[in-house]
């Protein structure tokens, strides 16, 4: 049974992704490992993300991407808006049954925010 998961992006610098997560988009920093580090995780709420330095993973920076489920998609846009976050699109009602908006990292690395619609 699978019971949870966490999402790796791949970063040109941990230490500038790390402060972006944390002071930008609201993440904790829970560990950080290597010195200089080079793995790092953050955390909000249930949600977990790890950053991994380009020069320790086989895949480049900045082609990660995910959906989080948030209570209130409007507030976390305002919230992420004010703390300068890289805001790709403004929430918007979808078709497909999520109101959501995206973000990026310097890297490109995306994340959605989505909070479920009547619709669907």
């Amino acid at each position: 049974m699978m019971r949870g998961s966490t999402t790796v992006f791949t970063v040109a610098d941990v230490a500038a992704s790390l402060a972006y997560y944390r002071d930008r988009v609201g993440f904790d920093v829970a560990f950080e490992y290597g010195a200089p580090t080079f793995y790092a995780g953050l955390c909000s709420g249930e949600v977990s993300l790890h950053l991994i330095a380009a020069t320790q993973a086989p895949r480049p920076p900045g082609h990660g991407a995910v959906v989080i489920f948030v209570d209130d998609v409007d507030a976390l846009h305002a919230d992420l808006l004010r703390r300068g976050a890289i805001i790709l699109n403004p929430p918007e009602d979808r078709d497909y049954g999520l109101r959501d908006f995206g973000i990026a990292d310097a890297d490109g690395n995306m994340i959605f925010f989505g909070t479920e619609t009547k619709q669907r």
